[in-house]
């Protein structure tokens, strides 16, 4: 069973999520504007939150940025009628972990609030930061010191790879089977041919090398502070 808040202002809507997830099992905790959510969130210490986008006095969005702000790492799945791509990418850049447009099916509801419920303690990440460079995993994008780099999706993952393990060498046959999926070694050298590329598109001529090639290893970012 686990502890979940609702910050919801629709009574109807409200009741019949609480009545849901109450026989599944689970624990509701219920606020109907932005301000009380956001004082039973740090009273109640849930398991996870369901936050309404657009709330009186505060909306969702910017409740969900100030509980994040304050240390708050429930999971939270917000909910709103506004479902276009943008508006889905602003409600997982705000905090939350997952976005589900109104109107829905109760199955499904509880189908994603499982789904979280499942993640391990602290999997949210939404951005890496490391020296110079910054890597959106949303919309697969990355920047060194302000400069995009112009990544295929291969080459994208790749980077990200690296920027989880700053310092630490990568070895080839960790690439092949973490990046591709490979659980063969190919005969081919697809990891060098990607690794040559990617390192021309991060490390221009007039800047620092921040790919490196571990003769007989592998790759290793280094990125200072």
């Amino acid at each position: 069973m686990a502890k979940i808040l609702l910050i919801e202002d629709d009574a109807g809507t409200a009741v019949e999520i609480c009545l849901e997830l109450t026989r599944h099992g689970h624990e509701l905790v219920h606020a109907r504007s932005g301000p009380e959510g956001s004082r039973m969130a740090q009273i109640a210490q849930p398991h996870l939150m369901i936050v309404d986008r657009m709330l009186p006095e505060d909306t969702g969005l910017e409740v969900v940025e100030r509980l994040r702000a304050t240390g708050c790492r429930a999971p939270t799945l917000i909910l709103s009628a506004l479902s276009a791509l943008n508006d889905r990418v602003d409600g997982l850049r705000a905090g939350g972990d997952d976005y589900l447009g109104k109107p829905f099916a109760l199955i499904e509801l509880v189908a994603r609030v499982e789904a979280l419920l499942r993640r391990p303690a602290n999997s949210r990440e939404t951005f890496i930061h490391v020296g110079p460079l910054t890597l959106d995993l949303l919309l697969k994008q990355a920047w060194r010191t302000g400069r995009e780099l112009d990544l295929l999706p291969k080459e994208f993952e790749v980077l990200a790879y690296l920027a989880r393990r700053p310092g630490y060498t990568v070895t080839r046959s960790m690439l092949l089977s973490d990046v591709w999926g490979y659980r063969f070694e190919p005969r081919s050298n697809v990891v060098d041919v990607l690794m040559s590329k990617l390192r021309r598109k991060v490390d221009l001529p007039d800047e620092p090398m921040l790919i490196k090639n571990v003769r007989g290893n592998g790759y290793r970012l280094d990125c200072p502070s």
